[in-house]
This record gives C-alpha cells, sequence and structure tokens, in this order.
C-alpha cells in the first residue's frame, strides 16, 4: 500500500539546518529521468538521494515575470515534481525583455499557461499547479501552505509583506528576490527556525519594517531594468530553492546577497534579527494576515 511505501527522509546540510521532504513511491526515477538528470546524479552533492527529494518537492512561485521566468526553467529542468504558479495577469509585448518564459506568440494569454506550456515543452515529468489570481490576504495561508517553499518574484510590496507574513505563519521557508536597473538582492528566509546562536532568524520584517508610502519609489516602468539582471537573481533564486531541497551546502539565511551589474560584483552581508520588529519580534503585532486587507499594491523596481 501507498501508505506503507512511502518514506520519509532527513538531510542535514553543513549548516545545521535540517530539511525534509517526504519521498512517495512514485519518486522512483524512471530510466528516462535518470538520463535526463545524470549531471546530477554524478554530482556527489546530489546523487539518487538527492534528485527523489528533488522530484518529490512542491515549490510555489509567486509571479510568472521577470525573476519567475529562469526560475521556473531551472526548477523544471532540475526535475522538481510539482511547480505551482500564481500570477493572474496576462502576457505584454514589453513584458518580454526580461520574461524569457513567455513569448511573442503568447502575448495576450495568461501567464499562468503560457508557463505551464514552456515547462510542459522543456520536462513532462513536471507538474504545475496553475493559480490563475491574485494572492490575497484571504487565500495566502491557503495556497502557501500546499507547497514546500516559496519564491517570491513579485512586483509590488504589498505582495511582498503578504507573502512573507503567511510564510511565516505556515512556517515555509521563502526564497525571497528584487531587483534594480542595474542591481539585484537575494536572501532566504526562515524567521521561524533558531539560528546556531539561540536567535531567531531574521524575517523581511527585520530588514525591511515598513512599506514606502505610496510614489515615493520609481517603478520599472518609470527608470527602466536591464532584463539580464533579472535573469541572474532569478536563476540564484533557484539554486538556493535546490540547495534548500537537497540540503546541500550552506542556508543563505541571516545573509542578504547584493549583487552590482555596473561593477560586476557581488557583496554578502550578515542580517539580525530585530527582537522588536512586529512579526517575530518579542511582542509581535502582526499575529494574523488581516493586516493585509485591502492593502494598496505599489509597483517597485528598487527592493522593498
Amino acid at each position: 500500500m501507498a501508505c506503507c511505501t512511502t518514506k520519509m527522509l532527513r538531510v542535514r546540510s553543513s549548516n545545521a539546518m535540517t530539511v525534509s521532504a517526504t519521498l512517495k513511491p512514485d519518486a522512483m526515477l524512471s530510466a528516462e529521468e535518470i538520463q535526463r538528470y545524470k549531471r546530477h546524479l554524478v554530482l556527489k552533492e546530489i546523487g539518487g538521494q538527492g534528485q527523489q527529494l528533488i522530484k518529490s518537492a512542491r515549490v510555489l512561485i509567486v509571479g510568472a515575470g521577470g525573476l519567475g521566468s529562469p526560475l521556473l526553467y531551472y526548477l523544471a529542468a532540475a526535475g522538481v515534481g510539482t511547480i505551482g504558479i500564481i500570477d493572474d495577469d496576462r502576457v505584454s509585448l514589453d513584458n518580454l525583455q526580461r520574461q524569457i518564459v513567455h513569448d511573442t506568440a503568447t502575448v495576450g494569454r495568461l501567464k499562468v499557461e503560457s508557463a505551464r506550456d514552456a515547462i510542459a515543452r522543456l520536462n513532462p515529468h513536471v507538474r504545475v499547479v496553475m493559480h490563475a489570481e491574485r494572492l490575497t490576504a484571504e487565500n495566502a495561508l491557503d495556497v502557501v501552505q500546499r507547497y514546500d517553499i516559496v519564491a517570491d518574484g513579485s512586483d509590488n510590496f504589498a505582495t511582498r509583506y503578504l507573502v512573507s507574513d503567511a510564510c511565516y505563519f505556515a512556517k515555509k521557508i521563502l526564497v525571497f528576490a528584487a531587483v534594480g536597473p542595474f542591481d539585484g538582492y537575494l536572501t532566504v528566509l526562515k524567521p521561524y527556525a533558531v539560528q546556531a546562536d539561540g536567535s531567531p532568524f531574521p524575517s523581511y520584517r527585520c530588514i525591511f519594517p515598513e512599506a514606502p508610502a505610496p510614489g515615493t519609489v520609481a517603478n520599472c516602468a518609470e527608470v527602466g531594468v536591464l532584463g539580464a539582471v533579472v535573469g541572474v537573481m532569478g536563476t540564484l533564486q533557484a539554486v538556493e530553492i535546490l540547495k534548500e531541497i537537497a540540503g546541500v551546502g550552506e542556508t543563505l539565511a541571516g545573509h542578504l546577497l547584493i549583487y552590482d551589474a555596473r561593477e560586476t560584483r557581488f557583496e554578502k552581508i550578515a542580517l539580525q534579527w530585530d527582537p522588536d520588529n512586529a512579526l517575530s519580534g518579542r511582542s509581535p503585532t502582526i499575529t494574523d494576515l488581516s493586516i493585509h486587507a485591502n492593502a494598496a499594491e505599489v509597483a517597485t523596481c528598487p527592493p522593498a
């Protein structure tokens, strides 16, 4: 019976953070999959067990846009078993300079449908779950709880705070990225977990306590963005997600990676838990997602 053949594996990475995934009977690799993923299988850090964990994983991508495009391609190529996509937008011509999962023929289609078809062409072994809707205070927890890891590829402050708060309450890993015209920012958020020193990992609100007032930050439509920079950051998100699934290397949680494309430079800075932050501090004032009801969406380009 399926319940008897399902196996729980726990993989411990070198930073002592534990990642767990449930291996189901269909996590066994077929002959075609063994051929497809053989460059993973020969990696001693991945191997057959790691690839089965990847196949068993469920990852939610918030936004099938510039960040979501390389994320979707690389997670699908890697063999992530179930990829959820939440986005209610349609493909437009001015998306195609950076949103490479879509193409000219898909202009006008729902992005979730366009992305689903692109993934099917790349890897038919991946199951895509389409959420053709906007993430809201009412549906966020229900959607997020269905997945193991969430990646934020949104383009507005309201969604970023909503996603981070929902992942905190659902105890889900969040891989966050944001871009500016020639720069990018990346971190992994696990504020429900404790670091080696006993303090919680920082939350998004530890880094950015609150969103800027509407009209104070220019959006990408106004200041522009180099499309390839978005590709770099989305690809880095995919790397961190696969590391978390397979338990490879050091987590980026507790650190912020900054990319400066003009200077071809990366900088990694340590982040600290803020005991006064409103979500995961000692005396939290945010205890559910009701704060996000009717929140105004402010488009961004510089990171929130």
